[in-house]
């Protein structure tokens, strides 16, 4: 089993995520500097939202931002996951920043380990630079917010359950697909019994992937009594689940997820999916026809409880998506449901005063209630800050009656 560990980066993707010139597809881009602290050049890929280039920390909006161990073998599955998935109003956009190793078990195991002759871990130096430089860089650099999220495979995922153990207020949400827990005789596991009995992890979430590695016949309770070191790691493991389902007083937020049909490198995609599903399970916004239908209902109110849900789980303000909120009050516009429209609109614009979208909507809705003199004044609004084509031909349309 060890063998198969220290060789897992033959099995990494080639990807080339480097910014190209006139590429339109783009899923991120590289850089490298310095780190004085491991006294070495460190390599990381970036991927930002809505961005082909290299986008700045312009004071504007702001995404959650996952560190992503093993960069080279998992950055574009990620990055397409959580482009998929904010799409489809699962999760909201997030930088991925995808950490290179140019030696994965020095960075990302602690110590010595008895049956891994030769590696010896700095982890902890290796986590003084995640915490100290880099990701200082990304939040003076780029649109980073204060949530984070920690992935990590194999013996990445021995470093996400260290520091959950040790430095949980370094991120907000932890990832451990199939963890090499077994290092150093499950030191982890040990230590991680103390801690789970006298630390409060409130606020605080991990998911665990566990792949199938156990022989014919054998199951996840059986496995357990076996004493072979090719089930070290799924025992590790289970061993560490068990503590932390009798430690419930401490508050952490636990999921975990046992994958029969996959083995240590396939457990890594279905694993960051349902992990991230399980990060953001109160994110989605669920609107029944009957509400929409319901002249009386108020769907601003549902809006703003929603998002205040996000913003608590979160700990920082967001507001109601202003797509979301515009797409959602030109259908009851359409449907002549004025007083909903009414206040969708006024939503957007005491959200977004700066921005178009929701003054050219009042404009439609004043001209649906018969309100042109408004009308106008609200498409003049409009134009001041957008030069939106048809919102100057509807202004010049109403100016000529």
């Amino acid at each position: 089993m060890k063998t198969c560990i220290c060789c897992i980066s033959i099995l990494f993707f080639s990807f080339c995520v480097r910014a190209q010139e006139g590429n339109p597809f783009i899923s991120g881009f590289e850089k490298t500097m310095p780190s004085i602290l491991l006294g070495s050049q460190r390599t990381v890929w970036i991927h930002i939202p809505n961005s082909n280039a290299v986008n700045k920390n312009d004071g504007k909006e702001h995404y959650p931002v996952i560190f992503l161990l093993d960069g080279d073998a998992n950055f574009n599955s990620v990055v397409g996951m959580t482009e998929f998935m904010s799409n489809a109003g699962l999760c909201p956009p997030m930088i991925v920043v995808g950490i290179l190793h140019p030696a994965r078990m020095s960075d990302l195991t602690f110590g010595t380990d008895r049956e891994t002759p030769g590696v010896v871990g700095r982890g902890e130096k290796f986590m003084l630079y995640v915490e100290k430089e880099l990701m200082p860089y990304i939040e003076s650099n780029y649109p980073a917010a204060s949530y984070k999220i920690f992935i990590g495979h194999s013996v990445g995922g021995l470093t996400v359950v260290n520091t959950l153990i040790h430095r949980p207020d370094l991120f907000n949400a932890y990832v451990s697909l199939d963890g090499a827990l077994w290092w150093n005789d499950q030191q982890i596991v040990t230590e991680a019994k103390m801690a789970l009995a006298n630390k409060n992890y409130h606020g605080k979430a991990l998911f665990i992937a566990l792949a199938n590695r156990l022989e014919k016949g054998m199951d996840t309770l059986k496995v357990q009594k076996d004493t072979t070191e090719s089930t070290e790691l799924i025992r590790s493991n289970l061993e560490f689940i068990k503590d932390i389902l009798k430690n419930k007083a401490d508050q952490l937020r636990f999921r975990y997820a046992y994958y029969e049909n996959d083995d240590h490198s396939s457990v890594r995609l279905i694993g960051e999916y349902d992990a991230l599903r399980f990060i953001f399970d109160y994110y989605k916004l669920r609107i029944y026809n009957s509400q929409l239908e319901d002249p009386n209902y108020k769907l601003d109110s549902l809006l703003i409880r929603h998002y205040k849900n996000i913003s608590d789980q979160m700990g920082y303000l967001i507001k109601p998506d202003e797509n979301q909120v515009n797409n959602l009050a030109y259908l009851m516009l359409n449907q002549k449901q004025l007083k909903k429209a009414e206040a969708l609109f006024k939503l957007n614009i005491a959200n977004y005063p700066e921005t178009a979208n929701g003054y050219d909507g009042m404009g439609d809705w004043y001209l649906a209630n018969g309100e042109k003199a408004k009308a106008i004044e609200s498409f003049k609004k409009t134009l001041t800050l957008k030069p939106i084509p048809e919102t100057k031909a509807k202004l010049e349309a109403l100016l000529k009656e």
